[in-house]
């Protein structure tokens, strides 16, 4: 065991989720026994809750170089982005009717536009390049008047292409509209600071982060308006209703401050490991055999997205499942091939496609673990070519 993880298989799909970390589970332990008051009650069980709250608070504003004012607690990534979408669009909705996101967004963010066109709402969805990229002179194309809030990803989950949300932001103020990004995945990789990325809303989501799952934040910007999604009493200042989750609060915090901590170490940890990932399986296997998907140098350091021509992902997956775990980008069935929205977006070709892995490394894998992962794959894929030719 390592980090109270399995050694076997590899982990490498830290994108997908994250292991609570030690100092996370050990600050959270008290919470579950004798520190189980409720945050709002006034006697010493309640006060001393409701501090925990509020310590959390300040850690994962301190993250994000905001005010801890402007923080709310919430259950995760997805009910974040639906309440800073939804928020602002009905609490507007006498100003404007339009929303702007991009096509290589999380589903958290396209179904709430798609909802958004159900109540009657228009939506534009903006392409990206072939590295998965979003060119500003498209917002700068598409927005109007009407534009309530424009969502951009600051960092891609499957290909980790980050997104220039700074100059997207900068566009949406000049015409009036609000800017929100997810960063559910670039948190604890690089910067995020709401600051510098100019921005009105941020989404969190914990277990990206060595927190448990089931916990989240949302950074509302001082003096943007939303209208909840939930109905009941004042918690969070009004704008969340329902007794806080003291127990996943405290762990989110104190992964914050850990994050903020070990920023400069984890970054260059991670773009070591990634390299030596890409550097081994292209040895192994040859350049003409291997596409890199997503910018090859403005994306997140610890997440490598290739395509392997003559193989189908799902196979890959099934045949090193007990020595590495990633996650794939295809699953090809009764001779159709389903492709994510992120490759269909960045039109990747399917013979290219349909081989697609994402391998995303985290603060526990080691040069170790890569060198036996680069082994595992290469020589499936190579079995596989033999036993399984595809047509070019």
């Amino acid at each position: 065991m390592m980090n109270g993880r399995l050694t076997e298989p590899i982990y490498l799909d830290y994108n997908a989720t994250t292991p609570i970390a030690h100092e996370v589970a050990e600050e959270m332990a008290p919470y579950l026994y004798g520190r189980f008051g409720n945050p709002s009650s006034a006697h010493p069980y309640g006060v001393i809750a409701r501090q925990a709250v509020e310590l959390a608070r300040t850690q994962l504003a301190g993250l994000l170089g905001s005010e801890p004012g402007e923080i709310v607690f919430t259950s995760g990534g997805t009910e974040s982005d639906n309440q800073a979408i939804k928020g602002v669009a009905l609490a507007q909705r006498e100003r404007g009717n339009h929303v702007i996101t991009s096509a290589v967004e999380h589903p958290a963010v396209l179904k709430v536009c798609d909802w958004l066109v159900e109540q009657e709402f228009r939506v534009t969805i903006l392409p990206v390049d072939a590295t998965g990229l979003v060119d500003p002179s498209n917002l700068e194309r598409a927005i109007t008047r009407d534009t309530l809030l424009v969502s951009a990803m600051h960092a891609n989950n499957e290909v980790g292409t980050i997104q220039p949300v700074a100059e997207l932001a900068r566009i949406a103020h000049a015409h009036g509209a609000l800017m929100h990004t997810d960063a559910a995945q670039s948190i604890g990789k690089i910067p995020v600071d709401v600051n510098e990325l100019e921005v009105d809303l941020l989404s969190v989501a914990g277990h990206k982060l060595y927190a448990p799952k089931g916990i989240g934040g949302l950074y509302i910007r001082t003096g943007v308006q939303l209208i909840p999604l939930l109905h009941g009493a004042g918690h969070e200042g009004g704008r969340r209703p329902g007794t806080e989750n003291v127990l996943e609060i405290v762990g989110l915090g104190r992964a914050a401050e850990i994050a903020q901590r070990d920023l400069n170490g984890v970054r260059a940890h991670f773009q070591a490991l990634r390299d030596r990932l890409h550097r081994g399986l292209v040895r192994e296997l040859g350049q003409d055999s291997i596409r890199l998907n997503g910018h090859p140098e403005l994306r997140l350091p610890n997440t490598l997205n290739v395509s392997f021509h003559g193989v189908e992902a799902n196979a890959l997956l099934v045949a090193i499942s007990d020595e590495v775990a990633v996650s794939s980008g295809a699953a090809c069935h009764a001779g159709q091939v389903d492709l994510s929205a992120v490759l269909q977006a960045m039109r990747v070709p399917v013979d290219w496609a349909m081989g697609t892995v994402r391998f995303s490394v985290g603060r526990d894998t080691t040069a170790e673990e890569i060198d036996r992962a680069v082994a595992a794959v290469a020589e499936a894929v190579r079995r596989l070519r033999r036993e399984h030719p595809l047509d070019a």
